[in-house]
Parts: C-alpha cells; sequence; structure tokens
C-alpha cells in the first residue's frame, strides 16, 4: 500500500503529517491552532521571498563560520533559491495571523528549506536526523530576528512597488493638468464660490500631493533598512557566534540587492516597532489626500443634470439597477473603501506596536498582516484610478466659463480697485437679481469698459501674470 503520511514528533508528542507536504508537524499544529483569517502566508509572497533571503544568507553565514557543514549548507541554499524564483510558496500553509510573535511561520518556512533540502541531498521528506529544521537552518537564529528581518524585506519590496504606482498616477494627474491648463473655472471654498482659477491648476494640486507623498514614503522606507538578524531571541546575540550578524548582514544585502545595516543597539531594535508605526502613518498620509482627492472628482462629477457637471468621469459600468442611464463615480468610490482601510490598518499597527512588553513584541504578525494589506492595496487603487477614471477624464469647457462669467466671485477681483463696501454691494445685488458682477461695474460708473476687461482677464483670474499696482 502507498504510504499517505509520515510520522513528525515536537515537544507535544507525535502526529502524523501529509508525506508529500513539505511543512511538518509545527505547521500542522499552527493551522490546527489558528484559523483565524484563513489568509495562509504564502498570499504574500514578498513575505515567503524574504524569509527565505533570510534562511539562505544565515546557511551562507554558518558555512563560513564553519557551523554547517558544506554539503547541507549547500542544499539549503539551494533550496531557498527555488523558493525565491516561485517553487513551493503553496507550502507555506500558516495563517498570517498567529501567536507566538511570528513562530509559526518561521518553522513553516524551516521545515519547507529543510524538507526540500533534504529532497536534494537524496533523502525523504522528515529523514530530519540528516538535516533537521531547527538544528540546520534555524542555525545561530531565532524567530524574534528572522521574522522581524523577513517582515522589513517584504516591506521595502512591497513599498518599491506603491512608490512605482504613486508615479503612475502623479503623471496622469500631470498630465490633466496640462491638458486643462486653459479651461477657466471657479475655485470654491467650504463649497461656495470663490474666487476663479483653471482647471489645470486645479489637478495639478493632486499631482503635487502625490509628489510630496512619495517623498516621504520614501524616506519612511529607509528605517525599515535597519534590521536585527543577529539578535537572536532578546537581542544578546545567544548561540550565535559574534561574527554572525554582520557576515548575515553582508550576505543578506548581498541576497537582496538592498542596503541594510545591523541596529546599533540589537536589544531595543527587538522590541521597537516604531519604524513600522511611521510607514504606516505615511501610508494613512497617502491614503487620507487620495481620499479627498477622490471626494473632489465625485463632486466635480455630479449630475449631469442636477449637480456640479464640470468634468466627466470615463463610463466603466452601468450605475443602477433600477434606474436607466445612470452612470456611477466607482473607481473614486472603490479608492475611498480603500482609503477607509488603510486608516483603519493604521490604528491596528499603532495597539499592536504599543502592545509589545520587555524585550519582545508579539504582535508583530498583525503589524505584517495590516502593513502588507495597506500597501497592496493602495498599489492597487493607485493604478486603478490612473488608469480605469483619471486618463479618461474630459472637461465641460463651456459649462465651466459661464459659471464663472456668472458668478459673484468677479467682485472679489474688483476689490483693491472699486473698495470692499462697493465691491460688496456689486456681489450682493448680483446674487439678487442674476446679473453679471462686470455689467453692474459699468453701470455704477466704478469703472470703465476697458479696465473692467483688463482686470477680469483670465490670466488674470487665475494669476497666470504678474498683476500690475493699483
Amino acid at each position: 500500500m502507498t504510504t499517505v503520511s509520515r510520522r513528525e514528533h515536537d515537544l507535544l508528542g507525535e502526529r502524523e503529517v501529509p508525506v508529500d507536504a513539505y511543512w511538518g508537524i509545527h505547521s500542522l499544529r499552527a493551522m490546527e491552532n489558528f484559523p483565524i483569517t484563513g489568509t495562509p502566508i504564502s498570499v504574500y509572497p514578498q513575505l515567503i521571498n524574504a524569509l527565505a533571503a533570510v534562511k539562505e544568507a544565515a546557511a551562507l553565514t554558518n558555512e563560513e563560520l564553519g557551523l554547517l557543514a558544506p554539503e547541507k549548507a549547500a542544499a539549503i541554499v539551494t533550496a531557498c533559491r527555488e523558493i525565491r524564483a516561485g517553487k513551493l510558496h503553496e507550502q507555506f500553509v500558516v495563517d498570517v495571523v498567529q501567536g507566538g510573535a511570528g513562530t509559526s511561520t518561521n518553522m513553516n518556512a524551516n521545515e519547507v528549506v529543510a524538507n526540500r533540502a533534504l529532497e536534494l541531498l537524496g533523502h525523504a521528506k522528515g529523514e530530519y536526523r540528516h538535516l533537521h529544521p531547527n538544528e540546520d537552518v534555524n542555525l545561530s537564529q531565532s524567530t524574534n530576528d528572522v521574522y522581524p528581518t523577513a517582515v522589513r524585506i517584504a516591506a521595502i519590496t512591497a513599498v518599491h512597488g506603491l512608490l512605482q504606482a504613486t508615479a503612475v498616477l502623479q503623471d496622469a494627474f500631470a498630465e490633466k493638468a496640462f491638458e486643462f491648463r486653459d479651461v477657466l473655472k471657479m475655485g470654491r471654498t467650504q463649497l461656495q464660490d470663490a474666487v476663479p482659477m483653471t482647471l489645470g491648476q486645479e489637478f495639478s494640486t493632486y499631482a503635487v500631493m502625490l509628489d510630496e507623498d512619495r517623498n516621504r514614503l520614501a524616506e519612511a522606507v529607509e528605517l525599515i533598512h535597519e534590521i536585527n538578524l543577529g539578535a537572536t531571541a532578546i537581542g544578546t546575540g545567544l548561540n550565535a557566534p559574534a561574527a554572525y550578524a554582520e557576515t548575515a548582514r553582508r550576505h543578506l544585502a548581498a541576497i537582496t540587492g538592498m542596503p541594510l545595516v545591523t541596529s546599533a543597539n540589537l536589544v531595543e531594535a527587538t522590541q521597537d516597532c516604531g519604524a513600522f508605526v511611521q510607514l504606516s502613518g505615511v501610508l494613512k498620509r497617502l491614503a487620507v489626500k487620495l481620499s479627498k482627492t477622490c471626494n473632489d472628482l465625485r463632486l466635480l462629477s455630479s449630475g449631469p443634470r442636477a449637480g456640479l457637471n464640470e468634468i466627466n468621469l470615463p463610463a466603466v459600468q452601468a450605475g443602477s439597477s433600477i434606474m436607466p442611464g445612470k452612470v456611477n463615480p466607482v473607481i473614486p468610490e472603490v479608492v475611498n473603501q480603500v482609503a477607509f482601510e488603510v486608516i483603519g490598518n493604521d490604528m491596528t499597527i499603532t495597539m499592536a506596536a504599543e502592545g509589545g512588553q520587555l524585550q519582545l513584541n508579539a504582535f508583530e504578525p498583525i503589524i505584517l498582516h495590516s502593513l502588507a494589506k495597506s500597501i497592496t492595496s493602495l498599489r492597487a487603487a493607485c493604478l486603478t484610478l490612473a488608469e480605469r477614471c483619471v486618463v479618461g477624464i474630459t472637461a465641460n469647457v463651456d459649462e465651466l466659463r459661464a459659471a464663472v462669467e456668472n458668478s459673484i466671485g468677479l467682485a472679489t477681483a474688483l476689490n483693491p480697485y472699486i473698495g470692499y463696501t462697493a465691491a460688496t454691494a456689486i456681489a450682493k445685488e448680483a446674487l439678487l437679481t442674476g446679473r453679471g458682477v462686470a455689467e453692474l461695474t459699468l453701470e455704477k460708473g466704478l469703472l470703465p469698459a476697458e479696465r473692467i476687461a483688463e482686470l477680469l482677464t483670465p490670466e488674470r483670474l487665475t494669476g497666470a501674470e504678474v498683476r500690475p499696482v493699483a
């Protein structure tokens, strides 16, 4: 009969593990203990690749320091490189949210690497007397330095993807700003008519806000490059040789291509999650500003008959199951919802970082999960907003100009030349009668027609030319 399971043991006893599984008894217990989100760690490939990179760096370091036999090191390194190439990710089965400060994730990685290395050495899975998950793959390590280091590497990789996506969205807004550079419209404060501007100026602000957030994000991710690999359990480096931390950092930097640095105080680094809090805060900042931008797009496109109707968003789907012809701003709406989630994730990360005690923060799994969701969703939201919405926005030029010409906000432009009292009276009469500000100013003999025309040119109203001294 074909064997369908193998027997493995740990400190709690023995269990049957599927014979073809690369994971082992520790992963099995974790699956039973943590049926929390239904999301296995394999959902985050950056994390799996980061774990494999750490294990590869550790094996190379242990071999270099004479702690690991070359044939074992070679098998571990090959297994890790296969994982980083995309193989065996489905074997990372433990739930992303787990107790134990990430121990289940670390052991899942140890077991998968060990069992693949055993195959490479010509042994069956589970024959740990030849190569052991703890004694060989986890040599000179602890979950408490492996897991935080892997989370940092995964976060760096993910943030680089987000930076690229925000650049795409920034460029889309900048292109629209240029396209709409001569489109005159009314600006608004507190949803009331303010003074004229161009639609290009309005869209340029969205590009500038994204540029600011990209700079802040790049700054925040720099802090994540500080790792605690070599700290082992609490930062004292117990069971790792003195040269381990620097040697492992060197190998890991070469493997990842990242300028990683070892923390100056590994005891502090093992318990402090401040860099994650800062990164999450910048993600929240980006989310808040993206949501504000989408609020604007929904307002500006509201209507088409009973709203502002200043711009048209691309129609991407039917808007109602009951109202014929209705089209909704569904792309800005989904970005709004992503922003709401990111803001909530930031609170989760804040509380998880605060909740650590003494020499270790046990809550880094939820920090990882929350950061990964925020970064992944924001990246998708930026690309979706750019490609499915912004690039296709058009302006209702005639309606925008008519609103300017009919606005009492023009009285503000005449204020320095006819005085605040007279300008207020003109604005009030214009509002009551529906007549234009320019018409009333001319009728009352406050300024000649040529001067009114000069003061109300689009270039002057929008700040595109230097204003003459009155």
